[in-house]
């Protein structure tokens, strides 16, 4: 028997401008075919860096201790794509808290995402909240490179692998540990814009879930 994080209800991606070149390994060719899926889900939240937090109120998002989001790649060495990065994972962590308290309207959800992305977003959670379903365990997050773009946006390719998360009863608490497969790996490309207050919102998102580019 195989298994993948995927809710009841997938997430409708939005078409988003993909990076034309990644530079570094292969977790990140342009070459990959992103279609529409939905994403996976993440827990542990991720501290934003101090640049990113000094001068904006943000949100507290936290996890239970059975559910983990692990986020590589977080120091490129250059303050502004280190601060896109810290954003996308709070983006991330935002969503995937909201299955965890079944609510897909969350302020911290609103808070980094917004437009296309955020609808797509509170779709994704709902698809959970209806399927009565929450998830457990940890997701990696890796190959991760950012672009800055001259229109102040930016553009976040990165994979996720999910073989160690598992989808949960919430009702009964029932976990499914059976066997991942290769749709446990998916690429994910993203587009951010910053906001007047300097937050990073993500507002498209697209994803394809068993991508070569992300498979061990």
């Amino acid at each position: 028997m195989t298994r993948s994080l995927v809710p009841a209800a997938a997430l409708t991606a939005a078409a988003v401008m993909l990076l034309t070149a990644c530079g570094g390994g292969g977790g990140d060719k342009s070459s990959d075919k992103i279609t529409s899926t939905q994403p996976v889900p993440t827990a542990t939240s991720a501290s934003p860096s101090a640049s990113a937090t000094m001068t904006v109120n943000r949100p507290v998002i936290t996890f239970p201790g059975d559910a983990k989001n692990v986020f590589e790649d977080q120091h490129t060495g250059d303050p502004k794509k280190d601060a896109v990065l810290a954003d996308n994972e709070q983006m991330v962590d935002s969503i995937y808290s909201a299955i965890i308290q079944g609510n897909a309207h969350t302020s911290a959800m609103a808070f980094y995402s917004k437009g296309l992305a955020l609808g797509s977003a509170a779709t994704f959670v709902q698809g959970w909240v209806n399927g009565d379903a929450s998830w457990t365990g940890t997701i990696r997050w890796f190959h991760r490179k950012v672009t800055i773009r001259n229109d102040n946006s930016a553009v976040v390719v990165y994979c996720s692998d999910e073989s160690k998360a598992y989808p949960k009863s919430r009702k009964s608490g029932k976990i499914d540990r059976s066997a991942s497969n290769t749709a446990s790996y998916v690429l994910y490309n993203t587009r951010l814009e910053k906001s007047p207050d300097g937050v990073w919102q993500t507002v498209n998102l697209v994803s394809q879930r068993g991508a070569k580019a992300c498979k061990p």
